[in-house]
């Protein structure tokens, strides 16, 4: 076999077969194929597509191409989260906790931050000696006593995945629905969870930029999982506008801790409990809206919260700030963000607001840079919200006044104000089963 040969049949619209597929990745992975090859090839999948079995073998053949956790030595019902990126995205660290607290093992790996999106790991590692890289026994062994841990990627985790989306991002075919479902699920599969539940936004924060595209991409991935054994849906989100009140890692474990003792952004707290509710019938065949209660009750009742505290124990991390946020990291300096017209606010541009964070030293723009864990944006006025001269629509946070002054230019892009009230935008568009 030859990968000339199998260029050459996707540059002629050709369908590819899983020996074919499975030769790319592997050899691919292996360095036997080189970077021009892979490009050509990525290119012909970009312009002719494939179909649902050729999307199902890449994304089989990716996970393969490393690690495959075997969860078996995890007693009981296994399940994962994933979304796709978003601003102000803090989710996970509450839909985790609940689901333990009910009964679900939440073996999870989380990525880091980069770009305008923001990483579950940077996150957690805003809270002092929180260790997001234990062994796999540690890993096991840790879910099996407290239903929970959440860990930084292996370094071996669809390793053909990292190498292909680094050559897409450099070639301009990183905008192919296969070549991101496939992305995505290889790293679930490979993750090992018999429950996967997908977040995937659209707006202008997220990748897929209307409902109609998410709509696309989260079929596809529910068809993938599904074809891989696995229990599978997806809830479309809108990521048009930042996710809840904090964008910043420490600053977002403050809201983290405001949902878990029923306080803080509504709407963060209906797409929580959306999104374990979804887990749990998925998981233990509960009816949705049985699922649903008992999520809100793990938030009431305090055992969500609970749970959190048991998982930052158990992975070293200074458990008191989460009883006492002032502990957490924050920036010396601050700007108030002021409203220069009366009106309402039309919208807030969540990858501006993203990209703000990061000048402020909250994200990467590069995979190398170092963030600063309490700097952030907190966001006082949103969409719709009724503004008067004068009053203040955000709060920055860093360290130097130049970081300030250079978010406040950009931020100040990212709304616009108006007489007239706009309608009411959904968080939630739909669910995929």
């Amino acid at each position: 076999m030859r990968i000339y040969d199998i260029i050459e049949k996707k540059r002629d619209g050709l369908k590819l077969t899983k020996e074919e597929i499975d030769f790319f990745v592997q050899e691919y992975t292996k360095e036997n194929i080189e970077d021009y090859q892979a490009s050509a090839l990525l290119m012909a999948i970009f312009i002719n597509g494939m179909d649902e079995e050729e999307t199902v073998n890449l994304t089989e053949s990716m996970a393969k191409s490393g690690d495959m956790l075997d969860l078996s030595a995890i007693d009981g019902i296994t399940a994962d989260k994933h979304s796709t990126g978003g601003v102000g995205d803090k989710t996970s660290l509450v839909v985790a906790p609940i689901c333990a607290s009910l009964g679900i093992k939440m073996a999870k790996m989380s990525g880091r931050g980069l770009g305008h999106t923001g990483g579950t790991i940077d996150k957690l590692e805003s809270i002092e000696r929180y260790n997001t890289s234990i062994d796999t026994d540690a890993f096991f062994k840790q879910v099996n006593e407290i239903g929970i841990a959440l860990i930084g990627q292996t370094g071996n985790l669809a390793p053909a995945d990292k190498k292909i989306y680094a050559l897409r991002d450099v070639t301009a075919t990183v905008g192919n629905i296969s070549l991101i479902a496939s992305s995505i699920m290889s790293k679930k599969i490979a993750a090992g969870a018999k429950n996967i539940v997908l977040d995937v936004k659209c707006g202008s924060g997220a990748f897929m930029k209307d409902e109609e595209s998410a709509t696309e991409l989260a079929e596809l991935m529910v068809k993938i999982g599904k074809k891989c054994g696995r229990n599978m849906a997806a809830v479309i989100t809108n990521m048009d506008i930042p996710l809840g009140s904090n964008i910043g890692n420490a600053l977002e474990i403050k809201e983290v801790i405001d949902i878990l003792n029923n306080k803080g952004d509504k709407q963060l707290r209906g797409l929580c409990l959306v999104l374990s509710a979804t887990i749990l019938s998925i998981s233990h065949g509960w009816n949705y809206e049985v699922a649903y209660n008992k999520a809100e009750n793990a938030l009431l009742d305090g055992s969500a919260f609970n749970k959190l505290k048991e998982l930052v124990t158990a992975q070293g991390g200074n458990a008191k700030m989460l009883d006492n946020t002032e502990l957490l990291p924050c920036c010396r300096q601050s700007l108030e963000i002021k409203a220069n017209q009366d009106g309402y606010i039309q919208s807030i541009d969540s990858r501006i607001v993203g990209e703000s964070a990061v000048l402020l030293g909250a994200g990467r723009e590069k995979k190398t840079d170092t963030i600063d864990y309490g700097a952030g944006i907190v966001l006082l006025k949103k969409t719709c919200d009724k503004v008067s001269i004068g009053d203040t629509i955000a709060v920055l946070y860093a360290e130097t006044e130049e970081r300030l002054k250079n978010a406040e230019k950009l931020f100040n892009t990212s709304f616009t104000i108006g007489a007239e009230k706009p309608d009411t935008m959904p968080l939630i568009y739909k669910t995929i089963r």
